[in-house]
């Protein structure tokens, strides 16, 4: 799939420049940073997820130990 996007002189420029330092093509270069913060937004949604289930449930915690023996780790 292919696309376009504009950009000003002076994003262009950055973008450029940053897939110069990398190594790499400028369509590379746009295609880790959108996956790049696709994976963080994706982390951050799992994170508040497991975080309110934490809460819902009371805070209640449990030592690692049975984790470790509930996953037999």
């Amino acid at each position: 799939m292919a696309f376009s996007i504009r950009l000003t002189d002076e994003e262009r420029m950055l973008a450029e420049s940053y897939a110069k330092l990398q190594a790499i093509s400028l369509g590379e270069a746009f295609k880790r940073a959108l996956f790049e913060k696709i994976q963080d937004e994706y982390d951050v949604t799992v994170a508040k997820e497991a975080y309110d289930e934490y809460v819902s449930d009371g805070c209640k915690s449990r030592p690692i130990g049975e984790l470790w023996k509930e996953l037999d780790v």
